[in-house]
């Protein structure tokens, strides 16, 4: 179904246009999307170069007059997979591979690399600390990595990384209460809420000193750190068998404490918060085992949950920190599975999935996709991570390629 007087590059597609298809039908739950369903007779909805997919009306508010998606880097297979973080002072992405087994020893390993937006320069990065890198999010100055683990001398581990001194890089936690994490896959810094900023007592940014000397460069005095913890590293081969149960924890930074704040999961791996800092979402990804095992009766699901603070007269996190209250289904992706995760100023959900970017209102509905592969004809582009940066854009990473998609009329929640 197309509309009328919409902008070059999007195509309307409502839900009514499907909610009823001809008795023989199919498409491939993982690798692609609703306009791969075919019959016997071919395509059952005519599939146009068209990237930008609106399922409902206020799509059209996020997208502006004029988006559009381009290739601006490419790679060998797997390249560009995970993590994404803006560095405003050097207009530079940075992001993580996927899995990588040298044909010769069987090691596996993980490239961090930076993109240098601009120019789509791709350069890589030596972290001695971050050699089976995931998900990342911005730490004040530096860049928290989800650290998989690499072999008894590396645990899985949070590890905050200089970018513009790679070589001042420091782990932030590496285990709860002495048992060795599985493998932390994403991670999110959390702002306390305003009112506790202005009841603490001034803090120097940086002078919370770990271990070794290195200071922690919160963005916020009382922040605190989210982060998932799947099986992925013991499915994948690269890790012992798990010694904790698939779970989602909250570090403090201040005091050194971490806590279990959700589990449930059999694969937990997105996080993100809302704008408001009152809704954190977490995917479920089991859908994908970590063999490469497809099965698309588990989840490909998002979790929604209210973030609760204790009372005022309990400041500090050292006694009451927030948690988590109320899960309950968000969404399910019909398309991969939604692993990397962020919000928008407006509260809408974005995930990236088997086909691109999959966008949710704040209340749950589809409103609408970015098939990225449709803008270069590359068929079956999925998209597991990207990241906001400024000026309405999004950085997408598709394994052999990185999508950069313009034009956005709203910016990233917490970028």
């Amino acid at each position: 179904m197309e509309g009328q007087g919409l902008p070059d590059g999007v195509q309307l597609l409502l839900p009514a246009a499907h909610a009823v298809l001809p008795s023989t039908f199919e498409r491939h739950a993982f690798k692609e999307g609703i306009l791969n369903t075919r019959s016997t007779h071919g395509l059952i909805i005519p599939c146009r170069a068209s990237p930008f997919v609106a399922s409902h009306a206020s799509f059209l508010k996020v997208l502006g007059p004029a988006p559009s998606v381009k290739v601006i880097a490419t790679g060998e297979a797997g390249f560009a997979h995970e993590a994404g973080v803006w560095v405003d002072k050097t207009e530079e992405v940075w992001f993580t591979s996927n899995l990588r087994k040298d044909p010769t020893t069987a090691e596996a390993s993980v490239n961090i690399s930076k993109l240098h937006v601009p120019s789509g320069q791709v350069t890589e990065v030596t972290i001695e600390l971050a050699k089976r890198g995931n998900g990342a999010c911005p730490y004040g100055d530096y860049i928290l990595f989800c650290e998989q683990g690499c072999g008894p001398g590396l645990p899985s581990s949070l590890v905050a990384v200089n970018p513009l001194d790679p070589l001042d890089a420091f782990v932030v936690l590496n285990n709860f209460h002495g048992r060795a994490f599985n493998s932390l896959n994403d991670a999110i810094v959390l702002p306390p809420p305003l009112t506790r900023v202005r009841n603490q007592q001034p803090t120097i940014r940086g002078a919370n000193v770990t271990p070794n000397g290195s200071s922690c460069h919160a963005a916020t005095p009382g922040s605190t750190i989210w982060f998932t913890d799947p099986p992925y590293g013991f499915e994948q081969g690269f890790r012992d068998p798990c010694q904790l149960p698939p779970q989602v924890y909250v570090f403090e930074p201040r005091s050194g404490a971490v806590r279990v704040v959700a589990d449930g999961f059999e694969h937990p791996n997105g996080i993100a918060f809302s704008p408001d800092c009152s809704t954190c979402y977490i995917t479920d990804t089991s859908h994908i085992h970590g063999s490469g095992r497809l099965d698309p009766t588990l989840q490909s699901t998002i979790y929604a949950y209210d973030v609760i603070w204790p009372s005022e007269d309990e400041l500090d996190v050292d006694v009451a920190g927030p948690s988590l209250r109320n899960r309950r289904v968000f969404a399910f992706a019909d398309s991969g599975v939604p692993d990397g995760i962020k919000c928008d100023t407006q509260g809408n959900v974005y995930a990236g999935c088997g086909d691109g970017i999959h966008v949710w209102n704040k209340h749950g509905t589809l409103i609408g996709r970015i098939v990225i592969g449709l803008a270069d004809g590359n068929v079956g582009a999925g998209c597991a991570n990207f990241c906001f940066i400024p000026g309405g854009r999004l950085v997408c990473f598709s394994e052999d390629r990185i999508y950069l998609v313009d034009g956005l009329a709203v910016e990233g929640a917490l970028l």
